[in-house]
């Protein structure tokens, strides 16, 4: 094998460095070294890209060229059978099951149900009254994922069901996932056994609601978890239960805190900036009163404001694959067992695709169009994110619905930056905003 690109040493500081900011550490760690460049972590060597050329090969490259990079990190909290720790055959099968109900007409089916969640949770705010707008929106992306995807309606059965997980996220702290010897135990004391009991709770919920589903007699119901009962794979072959409670799981930690602190971010950016603010509500207003979920997910300029906070803020900030076989990138040889990782990062702020970079522009996503190798805020390849599509399309409904309903105005002193939150980084102080108002609309 080729002599690896350049990079620094010492696995155990490289994984502690990009656990406690990894934008600034990927970004930091190019500017030293070059792109590509190696970094050890605790699981394994990674060559890191943020170039779209070098993109392309790994996004291009046949499926089976890669494996999961960590799954033994993420195995605890998702399962065996998660999309995230599965390959080949298995992950092909699964996600083809898996699609249909998170894509087109079936996805669109839960317009009303976003916006009512939106609407649900804006009729606690009271004019001139502070509110962190990302505990606002994780309780909209919770309460979609319950009805949704869920296809729980009973509220008290939300509410035992929320409780749940809001205790296995506060459980899931970054360090059980980065260092594996905290993954134990440990005579009943320790994080991880706060972990275990949440995740103990989380179980038993679902796989009631599994149970519950498979015995019911009455008429096909439109929730998710009840079009995946139904799904059958080319040998007539429907997911276990075992498989289900995975997924669930995958679906459930992957849309509740990601959608949400997107919804965050872009009401932070909005509203320090007027001119953009105004022109996306204009552009809202000119649908009517009470327009459909489908008429509001195709307007431009809303499409634009939502890609350029993911642009700013992507879903991961990088995207690791491990090799399974040989590949050549960007000149060099590689073999397993090194892994691969595309910088989402990276490639977001990259000056000759993205002019002035740090700033919100959404105006950029009207004047061009950028290649899969180029924008990449939910991955790429054969592993993108299989909830992508709903995940946009919830973004733009309660983007929609706060903008059409209400005059908010921040309430931040200072700018806001990006913090480590659980497992995923979101706004440091969760976007603080009033509402000055409400708007009209029909009923």
């Amino acid at each position: 094998m080729s002599k690896l690109p350049p990079g620094p040493r010492i696995n155990v500081l490289q994984t502690a460095l990009y656990a406690r900011d990894p934008y600034r550490y990927l970004i930091e760690t190019q500017r030293k070294y070059g792109d590509p460049f190696t970094v050890p972590t605790l699981n394994g060597t990674l060559v890191i890209t943020g170039v779209p050329a070098t993109i392309q090969q790994i996004f291009s490259a046949d499926p089976d060229t890669f494996l999961p990079f960590g799954s033994a990190s993420i195995k605890p909290l998702l399962g065996s059978n998660s999309l995230l720790t599965i390959s080949g055959a298995q992950h092909r099968r699964d996600r083809k099951l898996l699609t249909p109900p998170l894509h087109g007409a079936r996805m669109r089916a839960y317009g009303h149900t976003i916006r009512q969640a939106a609407r649900a949770a804006m009729s606690r705010w009271q004019p001139g009254a502070p509110f962190v707008m990302q505990t606002t929106t994780q309780w909209i992306s919770l309460e979609v994922i319950l009805r949704a995807v869920f296809g729980v309606q009973d509220d008290a059965h939300v509410d035992t069901f929320r409780a749940a997980i809001i205790e296995m996220v506060a459980a899931a702290v970054p360090s059980l996932l980065f260092f594996s010897w905290l993954r134990r135990p440990w005579g009943g004391l320790g994080p991880y056994n706060r972990f275990a009991r949440a995740m103990q709770t989380i179980d038993g919920l679902i796989y009631a609601e599994i149970a519950n589903r498979r015995a019911d007699q009455g008429p096909p119901r439109e929730d998710i978890l009840s079009l995946l009962l139904s799904a059958r794979d080319d040998n007539n072959a429907g997911l276990s239960d075992t498989e289900l409670r995975d997924e669930l799981q995958t679906l459930l930690f992957a849309g509740h805190e990601t959608t949400g602190i997107a919804l965050a971010w872009a009401s932070y950016w909005l509203h320090r900036d007027p001119t953009t603010l105004e022109r996306l509500r204009s552009e809202i207003d000119s649908l009517g009163d009470d327009p459909e979920p489908d008429a509001i997910a195709k307007l431009p300029f809303l499409d634009a404001v939502c890609n350029e906070t993911l642009r700013l803020h992507p879903i991961a900030p990088d995207v690791p694959r491990m090799l399974a076989r040989p590949l050549e990138l960007a000149g060099y040889q590689l073999a397993p067992p090194l892994g691969v990782d595309v910088a989402t990062t990276i490639l977001h702020r990259n000056e000759e695709l993205y002019p002035e970079p740090e700033k919100f522009r959404p105006e950029r996503f009207l004047n061009r169009r950028f290649s899969p190798f180029e924008y990449t805020p939910f991955g790429g390849g054969h592993r993108r994110c299989i909830g992508a599509a709903f995940a946009t399309y919830e973004l733009k409904i309660v983007l929609a619905t706060f903008l059409r309903e209400a005059h908010l105005e921040l309430a931040e002193p200072a700018e806001v930056l990006p913090a480590r939150r659980n497992v995923v980084l979101g706004p440091a102080t969760g976007v603080r905003m009033r509402m000055r108002e409400r708007r009209t609309r029909a009923a």
